[in-house]
């Protein structure tokens, strides 16, 4: 089931000796601390929960059947945390990335990534990009390592639909405490794929991990290779040089429905689904994306002019006399670099430009709604939300909770 929030439970009343619940993930890893993040917001906005975190959970409470708390978050993705809270006679939400050591007939709710969806995102922003050539690199095969796989195929759908070439790389080393050895591989790789490439990595780590290896090569980023990863990791992103496209895949929103699902066991009511799934925010454009690939020189001038001027919808008829080609010969030269139309192309820009707006300024909602040229704050947040799943002011208080 994709995640909707449900009708808000109210506020608990001032209790004594307020709920303590374990979130039972690991700080040190940015996607796990993000899920927590987004459980305390939910903490923060609806609940006087007492929230016991700590980075290696397992040593800190070695026998959770005797654990004296009201509700758990667990991560299934840790088969020791999955093999902890078995049995236990208390709510339990389990998140992940949707593979490990989940077991749906235990009842559990599981609050997952979107991982079709995430793959689909990063083909569609290189292919926007103007890339014949697209790459996918991964993790090695792992026993919670299918969030990888599946959005590798994700991506290569779009790709064979856009009847463009996609090579997939996963390699034998994962793991950065073999770098030399994780370096030559990724390195010969690289050697071998033709340039310009478009080339998402299935998360921020791996995406640092490409980023080194293009460097050691001589690689351009992104006029060679241009590389979007999946965390939006702050860490990561704004460190590397050149700074890292990525895509948000709603982590906190994870924690957030989490932490709403337990709070509804807590208090008796039913959970009519066992398995939820979280869409992606969107992809988070920066340098290392930031390219036009296509030899097309009309359609480079038509992205130009789109990007120049997201908000306001562009007429086919105008910007064909803009570069000087008919209207449908362009509509024709567009759809064949970009893998989408002019129109669907003006929506992802107005969107993401909005959602900068949005995130990343204090202008009143309604002022962001006059910049981005929206008629009206309704109309903007029917846009939003849209896209999305979110409100505005939803959206701007999940981004600004990091």
């Amino acid at each position: 089931m994709k995640y909707a929030p449900s009708t808000r439970l109210t506020p608990r009343a001032s209790l004594a000796e307020p709920p303590l619940v374990a979130v039972i993930l690991d700080a040190a890893r940015p996607y796990d601390r993000l899920i927590i993040g987004g459980v305390a917001q939910y903490a923060r906005e609806y609940r006087r929960w007492s929230l016991y975190v700590e980075e290696d959970p397992l040593e800190k409470l070695p026998d959770l059947k005797r654990w004296h708390g009201q509700g758990i978050i667990a991560n299934f993705d840790d088969r020791k945390v999955a093999a902890a809270i078995r049995g236990l006679n208390i709510p339990v939400v389990g998140v992940g990335g949707g593979y490990g050591w989940y077991d749906e007939a235990s009842g559990i709710p599981y609050v997952y990534t979107d991982n079709r969806a995430i793959g689909q995102l990063g083909a569609e922003h290189l292919l926007a990009c103007g890339f014949e050539q697209l790459a996918f690199c991964g993790f090695p095969k792992s026993a919670i390592g299918g969030w990888s796989a599946e959005r590798a195929a994700a991506f290569e759908a779009v790709a064979s639909e856009s009847r463009r070439a996609c090579h997939v790389f996963t390699g034998r080393i994962g793991m950065a405490r073999r770098w030399d050895d994780l370096q030559a591989e990724l390195q010969a790789w690289l050697r071998g794929l033709p340039t310009p490439v478009g080339l998402m990595a299935c998360n921020d780590v791996r995406a640092r991990h490409v980023l080194e290896a293009c460097r050691a090569l001589g690689l351009r980023v992104p006029h060679d290779v241009a590389v979007i990863g999946v965390d939006n990791d702050s860490v990561i992103c704004d460190l590397t040089d050149p700074s890292l496209s990525s895509i948000d895949q709603s982590a906190r929103r994870i924690g957030y429905a989490a932490a709403e699902i337990l709070d509804r066991l807590m208090q008796g009511v039913e959970v009519p689904a066992t398995r939820v799934v979280v869409p992606p925010i969107g992809v988070v454009a920066r340098a290392s994306t930031d390219t036009f690939a296509t030899a097309d020189a009309e359609v480079v001038q038509a992205l130009q002019a789109l990007r120049t001027d997201p908000w306001h919808k562009p007429r086919a008829d105008e910007l064909a006399a803009a570069v000087g080609i008919s209207r449908s010969s362009l509509e024709h030269r567009f759809r064949a670099a970009v893998g989408r139309s002019i129109h669907e192309e003006h929506v992802r820009l107005r969107l993401a430009a909005t959602r900068k707006l949005i995130v990343e300024t204090d202008l009143p909602l309604k002022a962001v709604a006059m910049r981005a040229g929206f008629p009206s704050l309704q109309y903007m947040t029917t846009f939003v939300r849209r896209h999305t799943g979110l409100t505005p002011a939803r959206l701007r208080a999940v981004e600004r909770a990091r």
